[in-house]
């Protein structure tokens, strides 16, 4: 057995667990075509009293029409701030999930600074989504730091 890479894995693991999908969405991905996954992060400010950034964006599911052996693998776009976190991403997929094929990009708008509080934030997230009857954005949080992961 190896385990070169455990410490990798679990720190991986430590980093997904500690983001929190405040709110679910009911939505899967289509078989053909293009799939959009439109979110809210919230991510907790750096010290208590500070304003927690909150940003919307949009994760795009694309399947290549032609399969290569370049396109093969899973692609992930504008989601990691170095390559040393996609290397542990890219080490946990290649043993857990079978999401080859697929393109999937990040895009990200401009990040508003509205509170000092996630709660009060995802709350008037969550009253503007139910008020629209929006059922298909999801509502994520981050500890500080880990809002790009």
């Amino acid at each position: 057995m190896n385990f070169h890479n455990f410490e990798e894995e679990q720190r991986f693991r430590k980093l997904w667990e500690a983001v929190f999908i405040e709110r679910d969405v009911p939505y899967s991905l289509f078989t053909f075509g293009v799939s959009d996954l439109p979110y809210y992060l919230i991510v907790h400010a750096s010290k208590s009293g500070e304003l927690v950034e909150v940003s919307q964006g949009e994760v795009t599911v694309n399947r290549p029409a032609i399969i290569t052996p370049y396109n093969a693998r899973p692609e992930f776009r504008n989601f990691f701030e170095d390559a040393e976190q996609f290397g542990i991403v890219d080490f946990l997929m290649s043993r857990s999930a079978a999401f080859s094929y697929l393109q999937i990009e990040n895009h990200a708008k401009k990040s508003e600074l509205v509170s000092d509080s996630v709660e009060e934030v995802v709350s008037r997230i969550n009253s503007r989504l139910d008020a629209e009857e929006e059922d298909r954005v999801a509502i994520l949080s981050a500890p500080h730091g880990l809002g790009k992961i």
